[in-house]
C-alpha cells in the first residue's frame, strides 16, 4: 500500500505518541507498505514551528527532511499540477496544506493516514 501521512500522523508517529490509532502504527510501521510524507507537511511544521504553535516540534522543524530518511520515508514534491489541483477542489475546506495532501492522493492513488474526516468527503481512501 502506498500511504501519504497528514501532518498531525507523521509529527505523532515521530513522538512516538499514543494518539496515533493502532492501525496507523502497524500500518507505517509495515515494511511493505511506502510510506511518503508530503512538501506540504515540511512546510506546515515549519511555518506552525516559527509562529508558535508548534513548539514541541524545535528539533523536528528544523530538519524535515532528515526525519524523513530517518525512518526510511519518501519525500513527495507538490508540482504545479497538484497546487492547481488543490486550488480547484470544490467545497469550503480552507486549510491549503489539506488541500495539497488531498489533490496528492487523488492524482496518485494513495491512502491518507489521518484522524480528520474531512478527507472523507473528497474521495480519498482515508485509514485511521
Amino acid at each position: 500500500m502506498r500511504i501519504l501521512l497528514d501532518t498531525h500522523a507523521f509529527l505523532w508517529w515521530i513522538a512516538d505518541s499514543t494518539r496515533l490509532s493502532r492501525t496507523a502504527k502497524r500500518q507505517i510501521a509495515d515494511e511493505a507498505n511506502d510510506i511518503l510524507v508530503s512538501a506540504a507537511s515540511a512546510w506546515e511544521i515549519t511555518t506552525k514551528h516559527r509562529i508558535g504553535k508548534l513548539p514541541e516540534a524545535e528539533e523536528l522543524a528544523l530538519d524535515v527532511t532528515g526525519s524523513i530518511a530517518d525512518q526510511g520515508f519518501e519525500k513527495l514534491a507538490i508540482t504545479v499540477e497538484d497546487a492547481e489541483r488543490a486550488g480547484r477542489l470544490p467545497g469550503a475546506h480552507r486549510d491549503p496544506f489539506d488541500r495539497v495532501l488531498i489533490a496528492q492522493a487523488l492524482a496518485r492513488n494513495l491512502t491518507i493516514v489521518s484522524i480528520d474526516q474531512v478527507f472523507d468527503g473528497y474521495g480519498v481512501g482515508r485509514l485511521w
